[in-house]
């Protein structure tokens, strides 16, 4: 049952990810990557909004979704590209953007909760 509630939870993960990533990039048409800030974001968030729920909400929401939704592989790979193609200053604004803004998102979702 729980690896049913994961893979649920996984199955609108992934896809919103991708959904979200897209639409934000079309909006503001560049390739400095808002849609992976974005994602990591919302997803720090909701898992924030997990933190002391049920065992079930944890599995659903937390691992699969949130865990689906966010990326750090690809936050990790874009920052490299950023970095070899010698644009530094956005890597650097977006791993910076992602810790200041991710973090507080999930303390705040967790202070939500609580």
């Amino acid at each position: 049952m729980k690896g049913l509630l994961v893979a649920l939870g996984a199955g609108i993960g992934a896809p919103a990810r991708y959904l979200v990533d897209r639409i934000v990039q079309n909006l503001h048409g560049s390739d400095w990557p808002l849609g992976t800030l974005a994602v990591n974001v919302v997803g720090a968030f909701v898992l924030g909004l997990t933190v002391g729920s049920t065992a079930t909400t944890a599995l659903l929401v937390g691992t699969g979704f949130a865990g689906t939704f966010t990326t750090w592989s690809t936050f990790a790979v874009e920052s490299i590209a950023l970095i070899e193609d010698r644009r530094h200053h956005v890597a650097w604004l977006s791993i910076v953007m992602t810790v200041l803004i991710g973090i507080p998102a999930a303390a705040l979702g967790r202070f939500l909760v609580s």
